[in-house]
């Protein structure tokens, strides 16, 4: 599963919030995990992905 990486511009923390593609493509509405301000924005960073799997 994807990671995208965040940064809130009312409190400045960092947060990680998992999505699948899907998930991510429905535009959802990301919070804030510590204001729960939704005044976010997107840090761009390399690729990662989650996955259940053992490599």
């Amino acid at each position: 599963m994807p990671a995208y990486e965040y940064k809130c511009k009312s409190c400045g923390k960092e947060f990680t919030v998992y999505l699948s593609m899907r998930e991510f493509d429905a535009h959802p509405k990301i919070t804030c995990p510590k204001c729960e301000s939704s005044s976010v924005e997107r840090k761009f960073t390399p690729f990662f992905a989650k996955t259940s799997k053992k490599s």
